[in-house]
């Protein structure tokens, strides 16, 4: 019995990347390149999809093209980049004068600049 399950979990695990292939899911990449566009927590990236399911509604294909969103947003920016752009939205919807530089100041102007290519560029691709 043991050796039975030991040999379907293997068939399963060999068989794995192929079933991955046919429903289209992206395999992780063996190369250097892959370690740069994973620099994005797994919570981060979840709370992008989660944000941009509500946008686009609660189906499996909004979740693949959410997903994608997100990953190519990864490959454009740094997750640094992506935590100060997310930064400066969030401050700008906070009333009062002490943020207000937030609003006007170049950087900051220039984080949201870069952050919304990098999402209009998932647009294109994902959606």
């Amino acid at each position: 019995m043991r050796g039975s399950a030991v040999i379907l979990a293997a068939v399963a695990f060999a068989a794995a990347p192929a079933l991955a292939q046919q429903v289209g899911a992206p395999l992780p990449e063996a190369d250097s390149g892959a370690a740069l566009v994973n620099d994005y927590p797994t919570e981060a990236r979840a709370d992008y999809v989660f944000v941009c399911m509500a946008t686009n509604g609660q189906t499996r294909e909004a979740l693949r093209r959410c997903s994608c969103s997100i990953d190519v947003i990864a490959s454009i920016i740094p997750y640094e980049k992506y935590v100060d752009a997310e930064t400066v939205l969030a401050m700008r919807q906070v009333a009062g004068e002490r943020v207000g530089m937030m609003r006007t100041a170049p950087v900051a102007n220039d984080f949201v600049r870069d952050l919304k290519r990098a999402q209009a560029e998932g647009d294109v691709r994902c959606f």
